[in-house]
């Protein structure tokens, strides 16, 4: 029988936030299962949540799937595309129950669009992108707050209060004391911590009553609330005998948040960024199918690597056609030599600013071959070569976390000369993004130019549409759900109908957009007040 696989993504956790790497955080849980595994050590994700997640469940990049700009908003009308298979849909085809808990964030315009809808046979968490850990209210901007915490396609209202870990963890430990041993599974474990906002039951922060930063404090205690819950299940996996024949796979989403908790120090940048402290991810391997256990690999793996790899496990990977992830098994597994020579990062056209003039972005800077002002990525062996806007690049020890009047103690700052669009780095000898070579090695800089140009010249156009206003969750019983879907039902009532209930629509419409901009005035006469 094909083995049980298990995919545990946690929410923001910084390359510095476990212990193995010399954090200050408590994960021995975690560790001890790096430490029996393989820790990989070269393993990069996006660095924000929708795009880690678009590709872990497509094996493709985001220029491949139009979702190149930024996080998929709880208003916008727009999800995966329908039309790539995604990775829980695959597994059923190959005989797997799917089972998905926690954080979903690809979109809900549709119903077609949840869980449900995309391969996961049950499913309890949350559509959005972030929201309370306890009340589950989520809110998009200051005029847009809902309930969101789902069982299937409906609202849990009953589970608010529980701490969204603490619930997690039971429903997967429910789950493998329910599945049948017989029949392989594939389960999701989504966590939403340690992302903000920073909260935990009371006895998680006794473990850390020495730590004056009350952000880091807090932030550490989420992540050993999630230590303790990731021993669970393992522990329970044991128990319902599924063990034996499992793989577990544990990623972080993207880089910390310096600002909320998360260190990524000694690398650079952090969530939000294309520095490696945004993409350089924590992530390790544990199974008892591995044929060489307690190694770390430094090979080259991206997250999109695990759609082709998973299904390679599951004898469901009849080709790579259509892919941009490599099945690693083997190198994992083995130590066998890594398929994946490079990774595209991303090439996000959205970001260009318009007025930027193109003379210099791309004549001067970019040789002639790409618009150095486009926000692009690229690692290829050990060069990585970023252009554009990439984010804010600064090194921040944690103990420069904010806290009181010397909050930005010890911040290294670094301010890159006006103009400047393309930097180089040789990862290998320099993982810390310090000495940039982008002038030292001219010819370098034009091969991965090229090879951008290249990359863009198989892009989709990026799909990001503005807010819908009806996606407003006080038009839905005061829950983030879908809000669309009522186009066959126009072709069923006639043309007649069809145009009356487009105009009521229209009308509704407007009187949401007339209600969203009385909220965002009111919120932001609300926030003014507080600094008088």
């Amino acid at each position: 029988m094909p083995p049980h696989l298990i995919f545990i993504m946690v929410d923001d956790q910084g390359y510095g936030d476990i212990g193995y790497h010399g954090s200050d955080i408590h994960t021995p849980m975690l560790d001890q299962l790096a430490a029996e595994g393989v820790k990989l050590e070269n393993y990069y994700v996006q660095p924000i949540c929708s795009p880690s997640r678009s590709q872990l469940m497509t094996g493709r990049y985001q220029i491949h799937t139009g979702l190149q700009h930024s996080i998929i908003r709880s208003r916008q009308p727009l999800c995966l595309p329908p039309d790539i298979p995604t990775l829980p849909e695959r597994l059923v085809d190959a005989g797997y129950a799917t089972y998905m808990v926690g954080k979903w964030h690809l979109g809900f315009c549709r119903s077609s669009c949840l869980p449900t809808g995309r391969g996961f046979q049950s499913f309890l968490g949350t559509l959005t992108g972030s929201g309370d850990h306890f009340s589950y209210r989520s809110c998009d901007g200051a005029e847009a707050c809902g309930f969101d915490l789902h069982d299937g396609d409906r609202p849990a209202w009953e589970m608010a209060g529980n701490y969204s870990t603490l619930l997690y963890i039971e429903r997967v430990k429910q789950i493998l004391r329910s599945h049948d041993p017989n029949k392989p599974l594939f389960l999701y474990l989504s966590l939403q911590a340690p992302h903000a906002p920073l909260q935990v039951p009371d006895h998680f922060l006794h473990h850390y009553d020495s730590q004056g930063n009350r952000l880091r404090r807090h932030y550490a205690a989420m992540l050993s609330c999630l230590d303790d819950g990731v021993g669970q299940v393992v522990q329970e996996l044991k128990t319902s005998g599924l063990y034996q024949n499992s793989v577990l796979i544990y990623s972080t989403d993207n880089g910390g948040q310096p600002l909320s908790g998360g260190s990524n120090w000694p690398l650079r940048g952090g969530k939000g960024t294309y520095w490696e402290g945004g993409i350089r991810a924590v992530g390790f391997v544990h199974s008892p199918l591995l044929k060489k256990k307690g190694k770390v690999s430094r090979a080259l793996i991206h997250v999109s690597d695990w759609y082709p790899t998973l299904l390679g496990l599951a004898g469901a990977l009849q080709s790579h056609h259509g892919l941009d992830g490599h099945d690693m098994w083997g190198t994992i597994s083995e130590g066998l030599p890594c398929p994946r020579t490079e990774i595209l990062f991303n090439i996000d056209p959205v970001s260009r600013k318009p007025g930027e003039p193109y003379d210099k972005a791309l004549v001067l800077n970019g040789f002639g071959i790409w618009d150095t002002a486009v926000r692009a990525a690229i690692r290829a062996g050990d060069w990585k070569l970023l252009t554009g806007n990439v984010g804010d690049g600064d090194w921040i020890p944690p103990q420069a976390l904010p806290v009181g009047p010397e909050r930005w103690q010890k911040l290294e700052k670094r301010r890159n000369e006006l103009g400047k669009s393309v930097w180089l780095f040789n990862i290998t000898s320099d993982p810390y993004e310090r000495s940039d070579l982008a002038e030292a090695h001219p010819e370098v800089v034009k091969h991965l130019l090229t090879r951008l140009a290249e990359y863009n010249q198989t892009a989709v156009m990026p799909r990001n549409p503005p807010d819908d206003p009806m996606a407003d969750p006080e038009l839905h019983g005061g829950v983030w759900s879908p809000w669309l879907g009522l186009e066959g039902q126009e072709g069923d009532n006639g043309e007649k109908d069809g145009r009356k209930e487009r105009m009521v629509k229209i009308r509704q419409c407007r009187v949401c957009k007339l209600k969203a901009l009385f909220k965002k005035v009111g919120s932001r006469l609300q926030r003014n007040t507080l600094f008088f």
